[in-house]
């Protein structure tokens, strides 16, 4: 079991690997949510010292990620000017949101909700948010400095065709910086092509006396936590901070449950949301912003050896230990940490399994593609794409079942149906509406038999439809009977329509349920695939 491992040398050697690779890329990071660089390097030192603490993966590396600083940047735009000290104090205070969201989740026992996610609705919203980074990436890597003011695909846009405004040392260090990190990964996964990129960008730079945007001058020493902030705007950072709570905690969940599925292990995700809840404390605490859980830094943390969660704290103190020395990085190019992005995102551009949901499922496609369009509409504020995705997806299972399949066939006087789906308030109506249909089509039927094994529920309102649809057939000299009752049900049947098993006569239940019965087999009106 995950609990029982412990800290090896082994450890020590993948926890350095990945704050080598952290290190440039938080910086990376925190430039793509709208903040300094510096503060990524502080998102970067005690979240992950924290996160292990009471992860339930061993390989988990926590800090900050592309996702969730999009949804950053979409949650703080609107309140004030990225870069500005206001900007960063609403940052600090999205963090402590997002950890309390998830401390309190975890400790709730809640951790089930990180499996309630549509998956259209994150593989909508997944590609959308890799366009966007890309396309608020692309001015950088090109050197353009005077593009128009405007949305992000506005200035991609802009940027993309007027080649007159690209500055050639920009475009030459980006293009390296990419071929170097993709091809690198491409040689094997180890090889740290974000560190050769941002030491030979960093060299380049003192050597050549670069002109173009840098990073700049980088604070000495540890963060100042504190706790003087913009408490004013709580209200408006509530929902964001819950979004980005839940909706950034699916990439670590996603890594740590095919970790432990590959190593036929246990794992626990309200234990993990108890550790990314005290990461995001620990960030906010820390003059960071909010983290989640990396997928390429945790794979190269399993690849380097890594035995325990312990991996991740040595990741987090080689980070604090370099914050002393981090002003030797101000001469790094930004188009460096531009190019750090797109190679880290590109990958999450996944058009072709979004469009083969039209086959799949077409209602689910308009779930994927609604919240895809969505997020590109409304950026920079994604977080409210992801609600409406939601939305969508509930919208489009309440939906269907609302409109449950119901099987028929006629034996002599009798006509049966098998209703099947889920039987609550929203579908008991069709059902009865349905059934009564069927019945005076078929003018020589004069019973009708309720088979109810394919119902995977039957809620109060549901058993409640059963007795009026009951009492209007008695009313109407139709006898009515229910069977195959499933065993989960019995007990509210019981309660509601005064139900025993043993109504069932044995002819009743010796009969089987025909597969292929006679007459014709009709669905209902909302029947078909979704």
């Amino acid at each position: 079991m995950a609990e029982v491992r412990r800290f090896s040398v082994r450890d020590v050697v993948a926890g350095v690997s990945v704050a080598l690779l952290l290190i440039p890329q938080s910086m990376a990071y925190a430039e793509l949510a709208g903040l300094p660089p510096h503060v990524g390097l502080y998102a970067a030192a005690l979240p992950p010292i924290a996160a292990a603490l009471v992860a339930s993966s061993p390989y988990l590396q926590t800090g900050p990620v592309a996702l969730t600083s999009l949804l950053t940047l979409g949650a703080l735009v609107p309140l004030a000017e990225v870069q500005s000290g206001d900007y960063v104090a609403l940052a600090i205070l999205l963090a402590l949101i997002v950890g309390i969201t998830r401390l309190l989740v975890g400790v709730l026992r809640a951790g089930g909700v990180a499996y309630l996610m549509s998956q259209p609705v994150l593989l909508g919203f997944t590609s959308a948010a890799a366009i966007l980074i890309l396309s608020s990436q692309l001015p950088g890597a090109l050197g353009v400095t005077d593009g128009p003011a405007g949305g992000v695909l506005g200035q991609a846009f802009w940027a993309a065709s007027h080649p007159g405004s690209w500055e050639v040392a920009s475009l030459a260090l980006a293009g390296g910086t990419v071929a170097l990190t993709l091809g690198g990964r491409r040689i094997h996964p180890l090889i740290p092509g974000v560190l050769l990129a941002s030491v030979g960008g960093l060299v380049w730079s003192m050597i050549t006396g670069y002109g173009g945007p840098v990073v700049g001058d980088v604070p000495r020493g540890f963060p100042t936590p504190t706790l003087v902030l913009p408490w004013s705007a709580l209200p408006a950072l509530l929902v964001p901070g819950i979004v980005i709570a839940l909706v950034g905690f699916a990439e670590a969940a996603s890594i740590s449950r095919t970790f432990a599925a590959q190593d036929r292990e246990p794992w626990d995700p309200n234990r993990e949301f108890v550790g990314q809840g005290l990461a995001n404390v620990a960030a906010g605490l820390s003059a960071g912003f909010p983290v989640g859980g990396s997928f390429s830094r945790s794979s190269i943390n399993r690849m380097a050896g890594a035995t325990s969660r312990w991996s991740g704290a040595v990741t987090g103190f080689v980070v604090l230990a370099f914050l002393p020395f981090a002003f030797v990085l101000a001469p790094l190019p930004r188009a460096v940490l531009s190019a750090i992005v797109i190679s880290a995102v590109v990958s999450l551009v996944k058009i072709r399994p979004l469009l083969r949901l039209m086959k799949l499922s077409p209602l689910q496609a308009m779930v994927g593609i609604g919240t895809f369009a969505f997020s590109l509409l409304l950026a920079p504020r994604v977080d409210q794409a992801v609600l409406l995705g939601v939305i969508m997806a509930l919208g489009v299972h309440a939906w269907r079942e609302m409109r449950p399949h119901l099987r028929h066939w006629v034996e002599g006087d009798t006509l049966h149906v098998q209703p099947e789906g889920v039987l609550w308030f929203g579908s008991a109506p069709k059902v009865e509406e349905e059934a009564f249909r069927l019945l005076f089509r078929d003018h020589d039927t004069t019973r009708i038999v309720f088979h109810l094994q394919g119902l995977g529920r039957i809620d109060y309102t549901g058993a409640l439809g059963l007795k009026q649809l009951k009492e209007d057939a008695n009313a109407a000299d139709i006898p009515i009977e229910f069977r195959d009752v499933p065993l989960h049900a019995e007990r509210i049947m019981g309660k509601v329509l005064a139900w025993r098993r043993a109504d069932e006569s044995s002819e009743d239940r010796s009969r089987p349920t025909p597969s292929g019965a006679p007459g014709p087999v009709v669905h209902g009106p909302m029947g078909g695939s979704a």
